[in-house]
């Protein structure tokens, strides 16, 4: 029997190429074929001063470096981190190696790829650390033999053995096999597994198993997509990352499909670009999308423009180039209801505005997600205005749970937790159950270590009200955590895209310890500064001045944080903190973004008067407030006034000669008093439980 012997009258091949020795199959696969694919290199792991640093020995990722010696010990880990290894097995280097030969033509890349390759076939027992794993290696060796073998700028010679490349070849074969058989359940990793398994079903029909694996994919994928992202068309994870990344497989997925002629259903299309429909708004105006819950932030442009040309859709066109072609979306707001997402943006860059100044809020009132990516973030928020990210989401950092030596803390747990979020934290918990637990056997994680764990149920977000009107845009979050028994509110207002008002009151039967946390970005370090002027507290960073109406008891600061914009790095970054104590607290900020210079803007505290019996709920609960804003606007005073009853119900609120009516209202006044504007909540959020327009 042959080396590949598995059956099938003793080839994985069918005819006529089972009959092909060695040196005949390499010829075939280095000859004109029909199939047409494409290789996908991932940009950060192709550096070419990886890939150098490769040859000498050195593997570099996630920002750890290790010198492995020649023959690699494959099952090794020479880090504390599970994921530095799951990269050295994912084989994104070997797709480096075919760039670097293509644009060189030097084959010691070539022999390179070609030894680390075999020796990995050579230890590496089937789905050795996990299913994905092979997913992603399995594209990535196809993808480098699209550069080193079918279609190589230049000649390779001797570099490339024949008897190697038909080991390489079984491999690809027997790990696609195990696929089939093993894949993860659902979710994200599910997608590119069976990406994987397509790919090989089109790039190799002389094997005998590719009409079975492209149906199955095909088949599978279909299901995954309809079961994996809800209505709305957010991925279930909730994670801005993971949801593109499933995305990018499903392009990948269609595109080849419809190179080699393979029809997809039209269920896989609608699931498509309902995904993209979430990409369109999520991505802020610099074409970075926020890191919300694990993952990165960086741009999904690209898929944006590939949806545009799929679907016809000028509106993703338009965002994929930002603003340079197509026609901007119809919606400035966007509510994606089930993933708990809601986006708000002060234009898409009409009427000769510039694309990338505006103003753009994610507001996170949604559930935990499924799987292990979710962060405990609810009612956060990230804020981008004028070109520059202001308050951000602190990404994730790592998944490693070995805690650092050098200061004893356990990174996992920090950048997942409440207190590092744009959020408040209660008694310093997390808004749900976060408990170590002992690693069982056959994991990807190291025996007899210990990972966190949601141990309970998941805080119950929603969003109670919203509205948009002309010069006010309102939404309005609920938080219940099964942890504790405050009840966190969130009321976030923008004025006339220019400002926002975010209020924050909190309710319990019992004390407790609440800190209102804001990240600020990195490029705030070093650039922040926090004083008080009569009774407001402010803070003033590059592009953003925050006001705080001081409350008697509060303990306000600048505190050290951290923020992630890629896995394994980390920068200081400075957050503001608002402490208070008590069964009830309440807390107002004011955010003026600004461009070219701070704004000319004071706030105060306006006393309101109930007309009648007030309902304020059980409790003793503070007295309802409003704040007055003056501001220089082109030259003139303008004075704006915010007021939200924060649960209590009376007949009617008198402020500053105001009678006001329902839950909330803004309104504008110029320096003689005289009522320019007024803005109320709509009918249906002045009943007794009504939930908002």
């Amino acid at each position: 029997m042959t080396a590949d012997a598995r059956g099938h009258g003793g080839s994985i091949f069918a005819p006529p190429w089972d009959a092909l020795d060695d040196a005949a199959l390499l010829r075939h696969f280095r000859g004109p074929r029909a199939v047409r694919y494409y290789p996908v290199a991932d940009a950060e792991e192709t550096r070419p001063e990886k890939i150098e640093a490769l040859m000498q020995g050195d593997f570099v990722f996630n920002g750890e470096s290790h010198r492995l010696a020649d023959p690699v010990d494959w099952l090794h880990n020479p880090s504390r981190d599970i994921e530095w290894h799951i990269l050295l097995h994912k084989f994104y280097y070997a797709v480096g190696l075919g760039l670097a030969f293509q644009r060189t033509g030097d084959t010691r890349y070539v022999r390179r790829w070609a030894a680390l390759i075999d020796g990995w076939i050579g230890q590496t027992p089937a789905g050795f650390i996990a299913a994905d794993v092979t997913g992603r290696r399995v594209q990535n060796w196809i993808y480098s033999l699209h550069l080193i073998v079918g279609h190589p700028a230049h000649e390779p010679g001797d570099a490339l053995d024949a008897a190697f490349h038909r080991r390489l070849l079984v491999s690809l074969h027997e790990q696609v096999d195990y696929l089939c058989s093993h894949l993860t359940p659902k979710r994200n990793h599910r997608t590119l597994e069976l990406y994987a398994i397509f790919l090989a079903g089109v790039v190799f029909p002389e094997m005998r198993d590719a009409p079975l694996w492209r149906e199955f994919a095909l088949e599978q994928t279909v299901a995954n997509l309809q079961d994996d992202l809800l209505p709305d068309g957010v991925h279930c994870e909730l994670s801005t990352d993971y949801h593109h990344l499933v995305l990018k497989n499903a392009l990948h997925f269609r595109q080849l499909a419809a190179l080699n002629g393979v029809s997809v259903s039209p269920g896989f299309d609608a699931q498509l670009e309902r995904g993209l429909e979430f990409s369109l708004h999520v991505h802020r105006p610099d074409g970075i999308v926020p890191a919300f819950s694990d993952g990165d932030a960086r741009s999904y442009l690209e898929l944006l423009r590939q949806g545009a040309a799929l679907f016809h859709r000028p509106d993703m066109l338009y965002v994929a180039t930002q603003g340079r072609e197509g026609e901007p979306p119809r919606q400035r707001v966007a509510h994606f209801e089930h993933g708990g997402y809601h986006v708000l943006r002060s234009h898409w860059g009409e009427d000769g505005r510039d694309f990338t100044s505006a103003q753009h809020l994610v507001f996170d009132c949604g559930p935990v997600g499924e799987g292990n990516h979710g962060h405990f973030d609810g009612l956060s928020v990230e804020l981008f205005a004028h070109g520059r990210p202001l308050l951000v989401d602190p990404g994730r950092y790592t998944y490693s749970e070995a805690v650092d030596p050098a200061d004893g803390i356990n990174w996992r747990v920090y950048f997942r937790g409440t207190a590092a979020h744009n959020t408040v934290c209660v008694d310093d918990s997390q808004q749900t159950r976060y408990e170590p637990r002992p690693i069982k056997p056959g994991t990807r994680h190291a025996a007899g270590s210990v990972r966190h764990r949601i141990a309970g149920p998941a805080p119950d977000a929603r969003l109670v009200a919203r509205a948009q009107l002309q010069g006010l845009d309102l939404l309005h979050g609920q938080l219940r955590s099964h942890a504790y028994d405050a009840v966190h509110e969130r009321c976030i207002v923008c004025i006339d895209g220019r400002y926002w008002i975010v209020s924050d009151w909190l309710r319990a039967p019992t004390p407790h310890r609440y800190r209102l946390n804001f990240q600020l970005a990195p490029q705030a370090e070093d650039h922040v500064a926090l004083d008080r002027k009569a009774d407001v507290w402010q803070v003033r960073s590059p592009g953003l001045l925050m006001l705080q109406p001081a409350s008697p008891g509060d303990e306000v600061r600048l505190d050290a944080g951290w923020v992630s914009p890629a896995y394994g790095f980390k920068s200081p970054a400075p957050r503001l903190q608002t402490v208070a104590s008590g069964c009830a607290a309440d807390f107002d900020t004011l955010l003026f973004p600004w461009d070219a210079a701070p704004p000319d803007v004071s706030v105060d505290v306006v006393p309101v008067q109930a007309e009648g019996p007030v309902d304020a709920g059980a409790g003793v609960v503070p007295a309802p407030r409003a704040l007055r804003v003056r501001q220089v606007v082109d030259g003139e005073l303008q004075i704006d006034h915010w007021f939200h009853a924060r649960g209590g119900e009376a007949a009617a609120w008198l402020i500053g000669g105001q009678r006001i009516t329902g839950p909330w209202a803004h309104w504008r006044t110029d320096e003689h008093g005289r009522v320019l504007r007024l803005l109320q909540a709509p009918a249906a959020e002045r009943r007794p439980g009504g939930s908002g327009s």
